[in-house]
């Protein structure tokens, strides 16, 4: 595993773990679950486009919680989707 690959993935775990969910990961997989809730972790350097809420959605999950953000389009298909997002801990749509 890459250094890189490695920072993203303790990086998921460790939100799964923040949000009270087990970490899953995986290609084509949710990176964690808690419960019925399905959550995916973005470990980016720039902000969320609208084409990882839609990926997610398609996964069939309902959080998404992001490093660095999201953009304009991509937090109007997530209030459309009924997708939570989280940035700095914090719910933005």
């Amino acid at each position: 595993m890459r250094k890189s690959h490695k920072r993203g993935y303790t990086y998921e775990r460790k939100q799964a773990r923040k949000r009270h969910g087990k970490h899953i990961g995986g290609p084509g997989k949710p990176d964690y679950e808690r419960g019925k809730f399905k959550g995916e972790v973005k470990n980016w350097s720039r902000p969320v486009h609208s084409g990882v809420i839609e990926k997610a959605s398609e996964k069939g999950v309902k959080e998404v919680a992001s490093k660095s953000g999201f953009t304009t389009p991509a937090i109007e298909l997530a209030k459309k989707k009924k997708i939570k997002l989280i940035y700095r801990n914090k719910r933005v749509a």
